[in-house]
């Protein structure tokens, strides 16, 4: 806390001294919060400096705050994925998180946000067909379990050339998805033959070239900054509610700045 006058004034040096302290940006009006944990959807903030009038301004004020302001993840299969039966849903797993800030996989599968939004979900793929005719594959998505609608994508992987030499398909499938906390994304598919599979491999040679995941799945957050879905939802005399998505994270600590 800065240096305040008293009530009934003061000499002109401490006068002096809080005038160039509220002109250098010191004053008594702001804090900091850190919100529950336990999935908390409101945590209370108490300052005897709240009125029921006063305006409170929020900022992300630690690491694990300020992730929440743009989430993002990358996440990939190194393991290859096969269809045990024909025409049949089959939810597609990842392996590896490249990185990964707000988003985690859930059961192998599930794409898990916490911050309420806008996502991207840009999903690339290797498709390989050991079959000497050529196959069809659907690859779709779900939200929460629920088909996304218009979400759907068909192609054709091309035949073998020989029985050593097989045919590869890649591609991308790119969608937006409105989400709130705890919502998740799948990415699933069908094929007409299970001699379709998606299809990963190590380091190369001739020439030395990276490894092949089968599966690539990249998360951006493209709506306004997270800390948007941080609000003061109710306040009176000396404290205020601040409600928020359901928080199960340490150390979320926002600075705030009262006005008036």
């Amino acid at each position: 806390m800065f240096r305040r006058l008293p009530p009934i004034g003061g000499d002109p040096r401490n006068v002096a001294e809080i005038v160039n302290n509220i002109i250098d940006g010191k004053t008594n009006n702001t804090g900091t919060i850190t919100l529950a944990t336990g999935n908390a959807t409101s945590t209370t903030l108490y300052d005897a400096r709240i009125s029921p009038d006063t305006k409170i301004v929020l900022i992300p004020f630690s690491a694990a705050a300020f992730s929440d302001t743009a989430p993002y993840g990358q996440f990939i299969c190194t393991n290859g994925q096969t269809a045990a039966a024909i025409n049949t849903a089959y939810a597609l797993g990842y392996n590896t998180t490249t990185f990964s800030s707000g988003i985690t996989v859930v059961d192998n599968t599930k794409i898990t946000v916490t911050s309420p939004g806008i996502y991207n979900f840009q999903f690339s793929y290797q498709l390989e067909n050991t079959d000497n005719t050529q196959h069809e594959v659907s690859i779709w998505n779900k939200k929460n379990g629920t088909n996304v609608a218009y979400s759907n994508r068909m192609v054709t992987v091309p035949a073998r050339k020989s029985a050593s030499i097989y045919g590869y398909m890649a591609g991308t499938v790119d969608i937006n998805s409105n989400m709130v906390a705890g919502d998740y994304f799948e990415t699933y598919w069908s094929t007409s033959s299970t001699l379709v599979n998606f299809h990963a491999t190590g380091t190369q040679t001739s020439p030395t070239r990276p490894e092949t995941p089968c599966k690539v799945l990249t998360v951006e957050y493209i709506a306004p900054q997270a800390y948007s879905n941080i609000y003061v939802s109710a306040q009176q005399n000396g404290q205020a509610t601040i409600s928020h998505y359901a928080n199960s994270t340490s150390d979320k600590t926002y600075a705030y700045i009262l006005i008036g």
